[in-house]
């Protein structure tokens, strides 16, 4: 069974386009815990453009043995304004997983994984310190990577599959080299012992079809598509939909 984890972003876009707490973040996460999602992730940037460091101690309090934190960022981006930094999110709420992803500020959304050759001696303390707070971690890789021993050495639990340029493929039409380079980067994570995790532009029409490629796959983030869709199905019977799949 694939874990689905409900990426709440766009909920804290929309409240902070006209102020105040409407739509509510945590009543939404809470909605798609009921309708069936396993787990809820955050993305929180310097910029506060979106999900902000009160939501993260907020949806942190609704987190039980029952479904998974994550939270995603970029472990080197520094402390800017009301935002700590990553770390120290990590360390004062300590999530179930820490998704490292090696965006800058000036990206609108993650577009690439991180290098195992350039960056994996330069986060290896960082992997250790965020273990000793107790956190699962997951490194955000291009589909295609497959020399990662080099995370594995460094103590990674889990890498996500990066499936932006799937997604844009299987929109085109397309099903053949950018479902085989996420088949390929699995498969290789698998021989080293690491689990797999796969987010980006994934929706009801792509997911199923990447499920039976990579049938272990052990968890998807979806946020921007089951928010759009959720728009017009709503948002308990758009979770659903997306449990009933991920649990074929």
């Amino acid at each position: 069974m694939t874990v689905l984890s409900v990426n709440v972003n766009k909920i804290a876009v929309l409240r902070n386009s006209r102020g105040g707490h409407e739509p509510d973040v945590l009543k939404a996460a809470e909605t798609c815990l009921r309708a069936g999602a396993q787990g809820i992730t955050v993305h929180p940037r310097p910029d506060l453009r979106h999900i902000r460091p009160d939501d993260v101690k907020a949806l942190a309090g609704i987190s039980d043995s029952r479904s998974t934190f994550n939270i995603e960022g970029n472990p080197f981006a520094p402390p800017h304004g009301a935002y700590p930094g990553l770390l120290a999110l990590l360390e004062q709420h300590q999530p179930t997983q820490a998704t490292l992803v090696p965006d800058s500020q000036a990206q609108l959304t993650s577009d690439h994984g991180f290098d195992p050759s350039l960056d994996a001696s330069r986060l290896a303390p960082l992997v250790k310190t965020i273990h000793s707070f107790g956190c699962r971690v997951s490194l955000f890789v291009d589909p295609g990577c497959v020399d990662l021993g080099a995370f594995r050495d460094i103590g990674v639990d889990r890498i996500e599959v990066y499936t932006g340029p799937y997604a844009e493929q299987f929109t085109c039409g397309i099903i053949g080299s950018a479902l085989d380079a996420c088949h390929r980067t699995a498969t290789t994570a698998r021989q080293f012992g690491l689990s797999v995790n796969a987010g980006h532009d994934l929706n009801q029409q792509n997911l199923p079809v990447l499920q039976r490629a990579i049938p272990w796959i052990a968890e998807v983030s979806i946020g921007h598509a089951l928010i759009a869709e959720a728009l017009y199905a709503g948002l308990s019977v758009t979770v659903s939909n997306y449990v009933r799949l991920c649990n074929r």
